[in-house]
């Protein structure tokens, strides 16, 4: 009686074990005696214990990182550069059958193509081509993985480490550039603010009176100021008539 008990729990349990739930962003690869026999969609599923296993393979898209790598630019610098790669499954069979583990696969080979692609670029053109190089790394990567049946989605460089050196040098030249456009900027302001003065210049000389209106603005302006000094003011008649004595005069003597 209790060996019958014993069978009909072991039985029960045989069949328990062979229920699966297989979830919506899941597929099932079953493999019977050890050979692929089909895919088991989400659902309740039912595999043959001992006979049949059952691989649940991740659908969904999957970001991993790609560590940082040492790379040696065309000229000649050593930077530091690392990058996320976002891939997703589309052939589940394929990605049990075709290799022992299709994340750390796709991982290595990311950075074996992010140093192959990277090194083949100079330095300024890793720094202003982020996009197109991201571009050339998944092509490359999504070629090789799709034996693997595996889609890679988009490749993206996340941070471009220089040397020290190169840094205080670039900070520089940054420095430099700024100052340059500055300089640039007050010369071309000096000289607008001349072609105005020439041009106001050009009016009050041509204008009757206007000197005496301006002569008697900049009076007022400099007389509400708090400083002591003394003004003296002239007729321009007067001017005038010490002009042409004076003229007179030099004549006389010649």
């Amino acid at each position: 009686m209790t060996f019958m008990v014993f069978l009909i729990i072991a039985a029960i349990v045989l069949v328990l074990s062979g229920i699966k739930v297989i979830d919506q962003y899941e597929r099932g690869v079953v493999l019977t005696l050890g050979r692929f026999t089909g895919v088991r969609e989400p659902g309740l599923r039912i595999v043959v214990p001992i006979f049949q296993r059952l691989i649940r393979v991740d659908m969904r898209s999957t970001p991993i990182d790609v560590p940082k790598q040492e790379v040696i630019t065309r000229d000649n610098v050593t930077a530091g550069v690392d990058a996320i790669v976002y891939f997703r499954v589309i052939d589940s069979p394929k990605a049990v059958l075709e290799t022992t583990n299709y994340v750390y696969a796709t991982s290595q080979f990311a950075q074996a193509a992010l140093r192959d692609v990277t090194g083949n670029f100079e330095l300024d053109e890793l720094l202003s081509k982020r996009d197109e190089i991201s571009q050339k790394i998944k092509e490359i990567v999504d070629q090789q993985t799709d034996q693997w049946g595996i889609d890679v989605e988009a490749v993206k460089i996340q941070n471009i480490e220089l040397p020290a050196d190169m840094k205080r040098a670039m900070a520089k030249q940054a420095e430099a550039e700024r100052e340059r456009r500055s300089n640039i900027i007050n010369a071309e302001g000096e000289k607008a603010a001349a072609k105005t003065l020439a041009e106001a210049a050009q009016i009050i000389a041509s204008t009757p009176g206007a000197i005496n209106l301006r002569t008697l603005n900049t009076i007022e302006r400099i007389s509400t100021e708090p400083s002591q000094k003394t003004t003296m003011l002239f007729p321009i008649e007067m001017l005038e008539a010490v002009q042409t004595i004076g003229a007179s005069l030099g004549r006389n003597n010649k």
